[in-house]
């Protein structure tokens, strides 16, 4: 799902890996040419797990019924709140709760993984 006129990101829903699979984050990282590039790698029960490749700015946006998850693999990530911003370096993870206003951004390109409902429409609601 890519939505240019809306929205300048790079987002794939489909999911790439099955349960017993070996799943290369580095190797999908090094093959995104996009400034903003998500992709869902597998489903966890009632959970994916998605990679994203960032750089720059996302939109404010919340998710009313979805709390999410984001992992730094690489990179600095800033998740900007109404009342603060969290910084986030590799091995650092933080938790969205659901119905909170947020962006995130990336000064330089950023590998996170995302932990998120199956459902979630990753814009926002």
């Amino acid at each position: 799902m890519s939505d240019a006129q809306s929205y300048p990101y790079e987002t794939h829903l489909n999911i790439l890996y099955g349960a017993l699979q070996v799943i290369d984050v580095r190797a999908l990282a090094e093959a995104s040419t996009h400034k903003w590039y998500n992709q869902t790698l597998c489903k966890v029960n009632a959970s994916v797990v998605r990679v994203g490749v960032v750089e720059g700015e996302y939109h404010w946006h919340k998710h009313d019924a979805d709390d999410e998850f984001f992992y730094v693999v690489e990179g600095r990530l800033f998740i900007d709140l109404r009342e603060r911003t969290v910084e986030l370096s590799p091995r650092q993870g933080f938790v969205v709760p659901k119905g909170t206003l947020h962006r995130t951004r990336a000064p330089q390109r950023t590998v996170m993984l995302m932990v998120e409902n199956t459902g979630i429409i990753p814009t926002g609601d």
